[in-house]
Order: C-alpha cells, then structure tokens, then sequence
C-alpha cells in the first residue's frame, strides 16, 4: 500500500489501476462539467439577449445583431467542447473496462492459438480403410450416403 508520506505517491493512481475506480471518477466528472454545461447555456442565452438589445444611436435595425455574432458564436463553441469532453469522458470509461477485459482474455487466446499451431502442425490422422459393404445394410439409393452435391445425383430428383 502507498502512504500519504511517499513523495511518489499519487492519488489518481489508484484510481487508475481499476476501472470501476475510473469509471466512478470520469462520471463525477462528467457531472461537474454537465452543470458547468447548463450554467454556460443560461449566460449564453442571457448574452444573447442582452447583446443583441444594446443598441447605438443611429443603427439600423441588424446593427446590434451583427455585433452581437461573434460573441454568441464563441459560447456556442464552448458549449460543444464542452460536449465532446463529457462525451469523451464515457467514451473513455468504457475504453478502460475493455482493456481490462482484453488483458485479462489475452492469456486464454493465447492458449488457444497455442493449440491450434500444435494441431495444424501435428501430422494428420490417417483415415480408416473403407469397409466393404455389409449384406444386410440398404443400397446407394436409400437417401443416406448418397450424393453430397446437387451435381452428383446422377438421375435423382431434388426436393
């Protein structure tokens, strides 16, 4: 266990080392910048209001509105940003469980892969010799052991 005294100690490192640890961070997060997220839209629509009111003697009629653009744009920029890193955030909660998932399935996969390069290695099994046909057993045509292709059904129909 890390103490609070080791001067190499973090605290997000244990965080970092599960990822129900990080998913339980990412979403605290995630909540911050969501309320963050609301209180930008309510500026920026009161910016917007207020902007787009302040009116200069002898401006036409889109004068204010024109001026009031480029500051209702830079708001509606930080509202996406702000979006895509909550956005990212989930993303990335998920991303961290599967890498555990993916470490901890790695060790079978291997596994497996060993032993099929063991079976495609392996010389093949040699087939048994066909047994000549017993006298109590039925004929070709019986509907069993016939042809495995629509091609070799020689003067059989199809169903």
């Amino acid at each position: 266990m890390n103490s609070n005294n080791d001067p190499n100690h973090s605290p997000l490192r244990d965080v970092a080392q599960s990822p129900e640890a990080t998913a339980r961070y990412l979403a605290d997060v995630q909540r911050v910048l969501l309320d963050i997220g609301r209180n930008l839209e309510a500026l920026a629509l009161e910016t917007r209001v207020h902007c787009r009111d302040t009116h200069v003697e002898g401006d036409r009629w889109f004068d204010a509105w024109m001026r009031a653009q480029p500051v209702e744009r830079a708001l509606k920029d930080v509202l996406k940003h702000v979006e895509g890193v909550t956005k990212g955030l989930e993303k990335s909660a998920f991303k961290r469980r599967a890498h555990d998932e993916a470490v901890a399935n790695t060790a079978k996969k291997r596994k497996e892969k060993e032993l099929e390069k063991k079976r495609k290695n392996a010389p093949p099994l040699q087939a048994a010799p066909p047994s000549p046909p017993q006298q109590g057993a039925p004929g070709r045509n019986s509907g069993y052991g016939g042809p495995t292709s629509i091609y070799d059904m020689d003067d059989r129909e199809s169903a």
